[in-house]
């Protein structure tokens, strides 16, 4: 069995760093790995997807629509964008945080209304305010951190293991608050 994950959010937000990791860990348990990258406008605040597919024996790296088993969005409207991808009996882990893009920022769209309520009524969708415990941590940047601790409890890859992929990926002086942030999201 292949265990599809996509990993989406904008840029900045450590969507990157979370693949990697997750990469990391399943190869840690003795899983072939395959890891996509699909930057777009990542310096810009623009889109950014990545996936990573494990199992015994994985063939391609790109996880295709209505393959998922779990999609990470960092923020709630790229749900929305990428939920297409998710499998039925998959689950989308969604930080619910709001972040306009640049057609919002200049008028010619509006940013739409109720985005998790409306990816509940068709999905398994699970929220958690990452930013807010971030900031509570003390550093906003940690914001992937938290939401992957959340989302480990889906990955089929154990806490452990997880975490301490995590800890030997961040930069050492970051790792005792990683690790704060991780466990706050999973606890959560």
């Amino acid at each position: 069995m292949i265990k599809n994950v996509m990993i989406v959010g904008v840029g900045g937000q450590g969507t990157l760093l979370t693949s990697r990791i997750i990469g990391k860990a399943a190869l840690s348990v003795g899983y072939d790995v395959k890891i996509s990258e699909v930057h777009g406008m990542a310096q810009r605040g623009g889109s950014v997807v990545t996936f990573v597919r494990y199992g015994e024996k994985v063939a391609e790296p790109v996880v295709e629509e209505g393959v998922a088993d779990v999609i990470i969005a960092f923020e709630r409207l790229e749900a929305l964008r990428y939920s297409h991808f998710l499998k039925k009996g998959g689950v989308i882990v969604v930080n619910d945080c709001r972040i306009d893009p640049m057609t919002v920022v200049t008028g010619a769209k509006e940013y739409p209304e109720n985005v998790i309520e409306e990816l509940k009524k068709t999905y398994s969708v699970y929220a958690i305010d990452g930013e807010r415990i971030a900031k509570e941590l003390g550093n906003s940047k940690v914001l992937n951190s938290v939401v992957l601790g959340y989302a480990t409890k889906h990955l089929g890859l154990g806490v452990e293991t997880v975490l301490e992929t995590l800890k030997n990926t961040v930069p050492p002086k970051t790792v005792e608050l990683n690790v704060k942030a991780f466990t706050a999201g999973n606890e959560n």
